[in-house]
């Protein structure tokens, strides 16, 4: 049942974000409405002023509202290492999980030539440019272990496999503290074919 057309504007506005349904823009925008409207106005202050500024960084594609996003613009990070993901939210869950210290390359997908999204798309001539520009010693091809990227992640290293000595791919297979038996097919298949020596 309507509520009023502007109230079922908005809650049919909140449903642009993913995983957010109808109820769950239903009690969101209620909650704003009748609870915080100081903090629905901030919202849409900073949403209207983020996707006024935000665009790509012009080195590696991740988003900012600078020319250069931070981690571009630290001297102190590796050259010698380029890290190609899919998406900005991948570098967000490699920074919080701490140890690398390299420059990154955000393709903002991957291969999909059924919703015709191709090399074009991905922004590859960028990539080659950027591999140009820091002569890395090391690719590493972080796509996410699906059909799709395991396709990003193989069609790039053909591609770069003159330019780059060594190029390699983020382990996929059994998680920390993981039991085996529950473990589904694909991820064990994936931990047996990375397996490592330990002697």
């Amino acid at each position: 049942m309507a509520m009023s057309p502007l109230i079922d504007r908005l809650i049919e506005a909140f449903q642009v974000l993913p995983g957010v349904g109808p109820k769950g823009a239903q009690r969101m925008v209620l909650h704003l409405l009748q609870h915080n409207r100081t903090g629905g106005q901030l919202l849409a202050e900073v949403l209207a002023e983020a996707v006024d500024r935000v665009g790509e960084c012009e080195d590696c594609r991740n988003l900012c509202e600078e020319a250069r996003c931070r981690f571009c613009a630290d001297p102190r990070r590796d050259d010698a290492l380029l890290c190609v993901v899919e998406s900005p939210a991948d570098i967000l869950a490699i920074e919080r999980a701490g140890g690398f210290r390299g420059r990154y390359f955000v393709l903002h997908g991957h291969l999909s030539p059924i919703d015709g999204i191709g090399p074009e798309e991905l922004g590859l001539d960028r990539l080659l440019e950027r591999v140009s520009q820091l002569q890395p010693a090391e690719l590493i091809l972080a796509t996410n272990p699906t059909v799709e990227g395991e396709a990003t992640a193989h069609y790039i290293s053909e591609m770069i496999s003159e330019r780059v000595a060594t190029i390699t791919r983020i382990a996929h297979g059994v998680p920390l503290g993981g039991e085996l038996e529950y473990i589904d097919g694909g991820t064990l298949v994936h931990a047996l074919q990375g397996r490592r020596s330990i002697r």
